[in-house]
């Protein structure tokens, strides 16, 4: 048959977002170049793939089983292409890498550094997307990995044919509009980069004791959200959503406004600069970044060089001798770890 990979993914995106649009988002084509590969491999296959229903569109028992054809194909497709990897005698390549909006920012940037010093044959082509799309985008060969959150509240679900592995764990504190708890700031602060200030010291406040204040949180939809909302009955109460919010810049400007309180990390701080109290809360609730990838992957040198860059840049060691020889893409990368 006479189809190309493009054609195949977006068949296989297809099965999983179920919309051409969902589809053209998550492999950054438009609407109509999507429309245009899957009639392009109607045309190679001399079968009709989809069908119309209503406004949207389903897979015919022909594409159905194409699609699951096609998903092997490119799987073996990858395999190849890190078996050939492992045939040089340098490290060298692209990788696509999905990240979230916060890593893109603090994480990526001086990742990429590193890898520019320690690896010049490798090029990163990276997408900013949705955290909690990343999984799929590895799982649908949409991108090679990606960093993303897990929360120990609702982790995310473990798909065999995914590696999970953690770089790096956050404790989550309490944002609220200065002054709106007096008594019990931890500081009141400009959150930043280059923040400095003494936390030692402060009078530890609780979860329940926001029961009467209104919240900004993202839709329970998501992870994040539906974390904070199982912390929070936890604690023993349901929280007032007065503003519901993705963007953690927003988070924190609404906060700064004096309109609700919200959790955030140290990272999330640094995306603003903002003038508000950071509590300590009593409870333990904290958020792992992960970096995402496929099983097959480990070994191949490319992906196994952004990975050791990773745990680097982020202060993650490996703990194991096995680690060690499984994310070592070249001699020098156990001498790096016992001389680190």
């Amino acid at each position: 048959m006479d189809w190309t990979s493009a054609q195949l993914r977006s068949l296989v995106e297809l099965t999983r977002r179920g919309t051409i649009t969902a589809v053209a988002d998550a492999l950054g084509y438009t609407p109509g170049g999507v429309s245009q590969q899957i009639t392009a491999l109607e045309k190679a296959t001399g079968m009709r793939l989809l069908r119309r229903v209503g406004r949207r569109v389903e897979l015919t028992d022909a594409g159905a089983t194409l699609a699951l054809h096609a998903e092997r194909i490119l799987t073996t497709e990858a395999e190849a292409v890190e078996a050939l990897e492992r045939t040089r005698n340098e490290i060298s390549g692209t990788l696509r890498v999905g990240l979230f909006a916060t890593a893109a920012a603090e994480l990526l940037p001086p990742a990429l550094r590193q890898v520019r010093e320690r690896h010049p044959g490798v090029t990163v082509r990276s997408r900013d997307m949705d955290v909690d799309e990343v999984y799929d985008a590895v799982a649908g060969g949409t991108v090679d990995l990606a960093l993303g959150l897990d929360y120990p509240d609702v982790p995310i679900p473990r798909d065999p044919s995914l590696r999970v592995m953690e770089l790096s764990r956050e404790r989550f504190s309490l944002a609220v509009p200065t002054g709106a708890m007096p008594g019990r700031a931890d500081t009141s602060r400009t959150s930043g980069a280059s923040d400095t200030s003494d936390r030692s010291g402060p009078r530890k406040v609780s979860l329940a004791d926001t029961r009467e204040l209104g919240w900004i949180l993202p839709s329970v939809r998501s992870y994040y959200g539906r974390a904070v909302l199982t912390a929070c009955r936890r604690a023993g109460f349901e929280p007032q959503v007065a503003h519901e919010v993705t963007d953690t810049a927003a988070t924190l400007a609404l906060v700064e406004a004096g309109v609700g309180v919200s959790v955030v990390t140290d990272l999330m701080l640094r995306l603003r600069p903002s003038r508000l109290d950071v509590l300590e809360l009593s409870e333990t609730m904290e958020r792992h970044i992960v970096v995402v990838f496929r099983s097959f992957a480990e070994h191949r040198p490319t992906v196994a060089a952004l990975v050791d860059v990773l745990r680097t840049s982020t202060g993650r060691r490996p703990d194991s001798c096995e680690e060690l020889r499984a994310f070592t893409p070249g001699r020098s990368g156990i001498s790096r770890y016992l001389t680190a």
